[in-house]
């Protein structure tokens, strides 16, 4: 599926949101109260206040937690260094065990640039003031994924209703591929979430796959862009699953910064990423991919929104709160399991 994007309109620099005062409001929308969209951008406008814009020294950055942060720390090295060259700041990574974690550190200012997975764009730009602008691509299009539900190839399921009452992995509750999708699409394909079984929270794509192959779980819906680059990197062998059903196509990962960046810092960052053209080892883990491509959030997450409503769970603070509360659970009950054997990140940050 080719996404078509436009930039919004601005009122304080071509690529900065428009500016306004936070205590006057007129239209917010499903944006947290300490933000405001007079734009009509659906997401938070830039402080008319320059005394609440930011300058960090040091800008922090971090990648989606979709699967293994030991593999994504080095692999977005070059992106550390591009950011850092533009901006002439320090940059370092940090590693987010959690879509929450990263919300809650864009939204007390501890994150400024940051991607997130694509069903945590929404829950960002709501209530951590994230600005998404560009999306992984390429010269015609954003890179965009499927929803698969895969089993072990030797496995007797043939079709989703065969999956009634077995062990089924989710990802996360923020997750769309991993748990919103497979909500809205399941039930008119005979398998209904919570009803026909109880999902097992994984707490990764990548863990889902493995569970999978070891037997912990019977099928998974996972994203197939992760499957793939788990695939070529050698880490699980293809033709030990099988795919029993693919979903219609949705953007992947958005990268945001934080809307009360300063103007000219924004307008930096912007740049820096629409510029960047990937060296090999990105275009690698990405292959058919070679650059960050401008996007918005009103019009590219469309059709995540959509799915976020019809699976009832709107990206607002309430809905925010019970996937941060099952994701807290699923990752303490997951504490209580042997430890995993995938390697820790490490902090990585821009060359000097």
């Amino acid at each position: 599926m080719r996404l078509r994007f436009a930039w919004a309109l601005t009122m304080i620099v071509p690529t900065a949101s428009v500016a306004v005062a936070q205590d006057a409001c007129p239209n917010r929308g499903q944006l947290d109260l300490q933000y405001c969209d007079v734009s009509g951008t659906l997401v938070a406008d830039t402080p008319i206040d320059p005394a609440k814009w930011k300058d960090p020294s040091t800008l922090v950055f971090s990648y989606a937690p979709v699967d293994n942060p030991a593999v994504y720390a080095a692999v977005y090295q070059p992106v550390i260094d591009r950011l850092a060259s533009c901006t002439g700041k320090k940059v370092v990574y940090y590693t987010a065990q959690s879509s929450s974690a990263q919300i809650e550190a864009m939204r007390s200012g501890r994150l400024h640039v940051s991607s997130f997975s694509t069903g945590a764009v929404g829950f960002a730009v709501n209530l951590a003031g994230a600005v998404p602008f560009v999306a992984m691509g390429n010269e015609k299009e954003i890179a965009g994924y499927q929803v698969w539900a895969i089993v072990k190839a030797d496995s007797p399921y043939r079709t989703l209703g065969d999956l009634k009452g077995k062990k089924v992995a989710h990802v996360a509750p923020s997750s769309n591929s991993g748990n919103l999708a497979p909500r809205v699409y399941f039930p008119d394909l005979g398998l209904i979430p919570d009803k026909d079984y109880k999902p097992l929270m994984s707490g990764g794509h990548d863990k889902s796959v493995l569970g999978v192959l070891s037997g912990d779980y019977d099928m998974a819906p996972i994203a197939s862009d992760i499957l793939e680059r788990m695939i070529a990197r050698k880490d699980v062998d293809a033709n030990a699953l099988r795919t029993i059903w693919k979903s219609q196509t949705f953007p992947t990962l958005g990268v945001a910064l934080a809307h009360d960046l300063k103007p000219d810092l924004q307008a930096t960052i912007r740049t820096c990423f629409e510029d960047f053209r990937f060296p090999a080892s990105l275009q690698k883990e990405y292959p058919g991919f070679d650059r960050f491509v401008r996007m918005n959030y009103k019009d590219t997450w469309k059709p995540l929104r959509d799915v976020a409503e019809k699976s009832g769970t709107p990206y607002n603070k309430a809905a925010y709160e019970a996937a941060r509360i099952k994701e807290a659970e699923a990752a303490t009950k997951k504490a209580a399991q042997p430890a995993s054997t995938l390697p820790q990140a490490p902090e990585v940050k821009s060359k000097p």
